[in-house]
């Protein structure tokens, strides 16, 4: 590891109500190698790590982000992109601020606005691929996760906003509590079927509330305290299904609670995404 002094920017992404959120650790662009890049979640003791290129582009400030776990980088990341967002306009200073984000060949716009302690970033996510699973895929999963026939509801899909993900409804937020995972053996299943991860929620309330455990034991991530490209996916899902919106609480099994909302609109080929969260910035630290 390169021992400059960098330093590393923890953002708590996704909160709810101003508490919890997924810590982040967000570093300026700096000559590392990939190993190198995989340390810096675990050195910080995050999930996952952002790297921000910041430049002038032709319509204003624009920005470059990629997303490393331990395990390796990642084509995106939701709630990496909502900590990015929150870093970026902390360093501008000021009220709104607006910058054209570019993350694996894809440009598109992000928002920051600070308010009261806490700044809420949202951005579009771009398109999101929907199938249905095939057997292989249902049957490896399935039983790993501990999602047994009387708990598990219609509407099973593969969705992809970068690398795949199963999304699993199940009946009710207690049935999703109690959920225990063979991690090893879902590890394998993703594996074998090249997934991110495994999404379960909650069937909507009337409200459009959900709640949602996110499971990526194959990017070194056993149970995500926010996933909001895995949210995108479902609010799509639920787009065909005539719902708009979804407002997502994940992390509450892992003591941080987190929100995530996301909104759909008609486009094409299909709903477009736009996901939204509140970030605080609550220290920085020299990267050793």
């Amino acid at each position: 590891m390169s021992a400059d002094g960098s330093r590393i920017t923890i953002v708590h992404a996704c909160l709810r109500d101003g508490r919890g959120g997924s810590p982040t650790a967000v570093m300026e662009e700096a000559p590392l190698t990939d190993g190198e890049r995989r340390r810096v979640p675990v050195l910080m003791g995050t999930s996952h790590a952002v790297f921000v290129s910041a430049h002038d582009g032709p319509d204003g400030p624009a920005a470059a982000l990629r997303f490393f776990t331990a395990e390796g980088e990642l084509p995106a990341c939701g709630h990496g992109t909502v900590a990015a967002l929150a870093f970026l306009a902390e360093r501008a200073g000021g009220g709104e601020h607006r910058t054209t984000l570019h993350t694996s060949g894809r440009a598109f716009a992000g928002r920051a606005v600070p308010q009261n302690g806490t700044i809420t970033a949202s951005f579009d996510t771009g398109p999101v691929d929907l199938r249905e699973p095939t057997a292989i895929e249902r049957d490896l999963v399935l039983p790993a996760l501990d999602v047994t026939p009387d708990i598990l509801m219609p509407g099973t899909r593969i969705a992809a906003v970068g690398r795949p993900r199963l999304l699993i409804p199940v009946a009710t937020r207690s049935a999703l509590a109690a959920l225990d995972p063979d991690q090893e053996r879902l590890r394998a299943a993703c594996d074998r079927l090249g997934l991110l991860g495994c999404y379960v929620y909650s069937m909507p309330e009337s409200t459009g509330r959900a709640a949602a455990r996110m499971f990526a034991p194959s990017i070194g991530v056993p149970e995500d305290i926010a996933n909001a490209n895995s949210t995108a996916c479902l609010a799509a899902d639920l787009a065909d299904r005539g719902v708009t919106g979804v407002t997502v609480d994940m992390g509450d099994r892992l003591g941080t609670p987190s929100t995530i909302t996301a909104t759909t609109r008609p486009g094409p080929p299909g709903p477009l995404v736009r996901l939204s969260g509140a970030a605080r910035i609550t220290r920085v630290l020299c990267l050793p």
